[in-house]
Parts: C-alpha cells; structure tokens; sequence
C-alpha cells in the first residue's frame, strides 16, 4: 500500500485587497491541463447496504476513512499520509454512507472578514469539533507549465493562490496537482497561513483522478476563530525530502513576513521556488497519477 507526503508550498500570501472572481465549489479544468476533475474515473461498489464498511467495499480497501464524519487517522503519521477513497457516483451504497462526507460539501457556517495584516480571512461562525471537514481549497486545475507561467507572469506585488500539492508514493513516485481559485475557486483561498494552524490539508480521491483538496480541524476549533493551515505541509505530516526542505529555505530576498502570531512563528511565510524556473521540453511532469 502506498504511502503519501502531503507538500503544499505557496509563494506569496496576500496582503492585498481580493479582486472577487467567479465562484465555484469544486475544482474546474484550467489552461493546459487535459484531465477533467469532474469526468468519473473510478469504478463504483457494488455495496447494497446504507453505509459501507471495511473487508467487503472495495471503496475502503485502505481502510475505514471517517468514524462520525470525522477523519479517523487525525494524528498518527503513518495511517495519516495513506490514501483516501471516498464512495462516488458510481457505488451502489446509500446517500448518507459512513464514506461520502467531502461531496457533502460545507457543514459550517464560515465568515469571510478583513484582518488586520493579513488581508482577507475566513473564520468560522461555530463551534467545530477536532476531525470534521471544514472545507475544500478549490480553483483552476493547471498543468505545470501553466502553473509556472502565471507564476513567472506575477511580480512580488501581486496575489498568489496557487499550490502546488504533492503526494509521496512507497516507490519513489510523485503525483502533483497544482490548484489556482484566483479566478475560480470558493472560500478556501480566503484561509491564511499560520505556523501553528487549525486546520490540515488531505487529498480526497472521489469521482476523479484529481483530489479534492479537503481541509478538516486539526484542533476543536471555537467559534469567531479564524481558520488557517500551514501553506508549506509540514504540519501533522512526515518530515519533508532534502530537496524540499531546500526549496522552503533558500532564496532570502523572496521572503515575505509571516504574521500568524504563533509562539512557534518562524518569521516568514513558506517559498517554494520550484514554480519559478520552466523545465526543457524533454523535461516532463507527471500529475494526477502514478
């Protein structure tokens, strides 16, 4: 079974005003990438139950997902970074199956509001308990050299959503996946980057090859609390490559103030350079599948 390391580096956080684009609750295809996040892909169960359950849904070969629609693995390194398989469109189980909470879409209420340094935010409205599904970071699926463009198209000035997700398999292989919600996205390129934040990113496979970006409460989190994660992926995960960990330090000139407040605050936000420098042709990428 193979086991994933979650990376998500950003480059810039905003500290602009936000320029409202279209909204949207799921990913959409962007400039140059050839998959469709919302084309079914994966072959249904064939479970005629309400709620599947492990040994017998071929959905839950990894394991059980979620325990009370939360997360069941919250804390543990090693069954945190497995795979997650959500039942789809295809599957014969029942609406409200123990396995389908990230198509559910939001549960909570969530306020977008102005900080005071950190340009917008999202916060939440109520109480929400540690493992539950906050919500998803979706936008613009790009290819990497889509990704690298608009990037390299930016000046330090202006805003930046994209992320750049990486998942680590047992053989060496890498999947990426880079989402853009500038243009089109939803509620989650409002959160703000903290050093010691509420909430953690997985990727959720449903219907797609592309994951979902899902993000659920690392901690309860108390209502009027903002709601941010750690752009860079370390947190609540297995320690980051070498070469990583390089693309997270270098470049000093880059850098930008972090003002998440937290006790462990490392002084700036997370940069990752690898989006700023076009491979050659023959130089090929490899996103969405193994």
């Amino acid at each position: 079974m193979p086991s994933l390391l979650l990376c998500c580096c950003w480059k810039w956080l905003c500290l602009q005003s936000w320029a409202p684009g279209q909204q949207h609750p799921e990913h959409v295809a962007g400039a140059g990438e050839d998959t469709d996040p919302s084309e079914i892909t994966f072959p249904g169960c064939n479970c005629l139950t309400a709620s599947c359950v492990t040994n017998t849904c071929s959905c839950l070969r990894h394991g059980e997902n979620y325990n009370n629609s939360c997360i069941k693995y919250i804390g543990s390194e090693v069954d945190y970074t497995r795979p997650i398989f959500e039942c789809n469109a295809m599957c014969r189980c029942g609406e409200f199956c123990q396995n389908r909470v990230i198509q559910r879409g939001l549960q909570f209420r969530l306020e977008v509001f102005k900080t005071v340094k950190k340009g917008w935010g999202l916060r939440t409205l109520e109480f929400i308990p540690k493992g539950r599904f906050v919500c998803e970071y979706a936008g613009e699926v790009l290819c990497f050299h889509e990704a690298c463009r608009r990037i390299q198209a930016q000046t330090p000035e202006d805003s930046n959503y994209i992320i750049a997700v990486r998942e680590h398999l047992y053989d060496g292989q890498i999947i990426e996946t880079f989402v853009d919600p500038m243009n089109i996205g939803n509620v989650g390129r409002f959160l703000n980057h903290s050093c010691e934040p509420n909430l953690f990113m997985v990727p959720v496979r449903i219907d797609s090859l592309v994951p979902k970006l899902a993000l659920f409460a690392a901690v309860a989190v108390s209502a009027g609390e903002e709601l941010s994660y750690d752009y860079s992926g370390r947190f609540l995960n297995v320690p980051l490559i070498k070469r990583e960990q390089e693309m997270l330090e270098e470049d000093d000139v880059m850098k930008k103030p972090c003002y998440c407040g937290a006790k462990s605050c490392v002084g700036f936000l997370p940069y990752d350079s690898s989006l700023c420098y076009t491979p050659g042709p023959d130089q090929g990428r490899a996103t969405h599948r193994p």
